[in-house]
């Protein structure tokens, strides 16, 4: 870790102060991981191309470049542009990668090499760098360099056959970037692991994260049912995900979330709805059973749900101590009551959006508190910053921002 004097730390600043990252990937797996770890307090420097990440382009947006997806992928982080295709910008990129911990790309590792950022062009420079690289497929197998995006990794790890299997309708993707998010927290996790190590042993690393293996990795978790032993048990698949009734439950006005799990929920539940003799019934008796019947036993759920309103069955499964919520949608979400009271939504003001609305940092640290330190950055808003801190005198930023080398985000 970059070496850092207790009185340098920004109040406040969270548990990954003094950790500097050299950003330089773009769209939503890198720039997720890397905000995940700015939130934590690490110093991120987000490099950019002159034209900016495409994320800045994606509306709804109140000025140009500024799109609502990037402003959720990149607060707390400070952006540079260096056009990385001209020798200024590649020296200037590795005398920044001097002072970094970490450095993480998500192209091909070919690519990276072309553009003379190759992991040995950057640990000669730096020999302690963890240099990650976060993209489609391992680079040992045969899909080696093919693209990757969200829908395109859904489809191929199996989420979208799942869907249909489990609802009867055409394959879908989920409605968020799952494959994106998910593993960007494991491109988090791996990068705070190859720098804890670096500290402690001072040698860097060469570190691949895979976006198909990834998900492939929580799908299977999941899903690999018989086929987890060898020769098979039965088939993949995890039943009771697979459930056809297992979805937000009708009501007589509405939609319920329930989930009636372990054998007092269901003991509670059959004196609930006046059939305390189903805890015999062969189908419901035990946890085992229920697995085996579990479309049976969903089906029998939803059927008795459809009968009373949402609000009654929500105050007596409370009063039943059995897990049930509301059905909300994202705008319902937003005015819920628990996130408002603590903290989570927050509205705060943007220097050139005006005020907008975020999430918080997730999590407490009671010694190393996190904060909302910088919005989402202008493009190129720290240029001037970042080259400074690097050795760069105002002369030679000033000719790099002629050369269109860099921008200078505040002009």
């Amino acid at each position: 870790m970059t070496q850092q004097n207790a009185s340098d730390a920004t109040p406040g600043a969270g548990p990954l102060a003094g950790v500097r990252i050299l950003d330089l990937s773009s769209v939503v797996m890198g720039p997720y991981a890397t905000q995940t770890l700015a939130d934590l307090g690490a110093d991120v420097i987000k490099v950019e191309p002159p034209s900016g990440d495409n994320m800045r382009a994606v509306g709804p947006m109140r000025n140009p470049g500024m799109g609502h997806l990037y402003l959720h992928l990149n607060r707390n982080k400070r952006s540079i542009v260096l056009d990385l295709k001209t020798p200024e910008g590649l020296d200037a990129c590795l005398k920044l990668a001097e002072s970094c911990d970490a450095l993480l790309y998500n192209i091909r590792p070919q690519a990276m090499a072309r553009l003379g950022l190759s992991y040995e062009a950057v640990a000669a420079r730096n020999p302690r760098i963890v240099y990650l690289g976060a993209y489609g497929f391992g680079e040992t197998g045969p899909y080696a360099g093919r693209p990757a995006y969200d829908d395109l990794i859904q489809g191929q790890t199996g989420i979208a056959a799942l869907s249909a299997q489990q609802s009867g309708d055409v394959p879908r993707y989920a409605p968020l970037t799952l494959a994106d998010r998910a593993v960007g927290l494991h491109v988090a996790i791996a990068l705070v692991s190859a720098v804890l190590h670096a500290k402690t042993t001072g040698r860097g690393q060469q570190v691949e994260i895979p976006m198909f293996e990834g998900m492939a990795h929580l799908v299977l978790g999941d899903h690999l049912g018989g086929a987890t032993f060898e020769p098979p048990l039965g088939p993949t698949g995890y039943a009771r995900l697979l459930a056809p009734h297992r979805r937000p439950y009708a009501t007589a006005d509405g939609y319920i979330c329930l989930l009636i799990y372990n054998d007092k929920h269901w003991r509670n539940f059959f004196t609930l709805i006046g059939r305390p003799e189903l805890e015999q019934d062969p189908r419901f008796c035990t946890h085992g059973a229920r697995a085996v019947h579990i479309s049976e036993v969903y089906a029998f759920v939803a059927e008795v749900v459809s009968t009373r309103t949402s609000q009654e069955w929500l105050d007596d499964l409370a009063r039943a101590d059995i897990p049930a919520s509301q059905l909300y949608t994202v705008d319902g979400l937003l005015q819920d009551e628990h996130l408002a009271a603590t903290g989570f939504i927050r509205e705060i003001d943007h220097p050139s959006e005006g005020r907008i609305r975020t999430t918080a940092p997730l999590g407490q640290y009671q010694g190393t508190p996190t904060s909302l330190r910088r919005p989402a950055p202008r493009l190129g808003e720290h240029s001037r910053e970042v080259l400074a801190e690097a050795g760069y005198d105002a002369t030679r930023i000033d000719a790099l921002i002629d050369r269109g080398i860099t921008q200078d985000g505040n002009e």
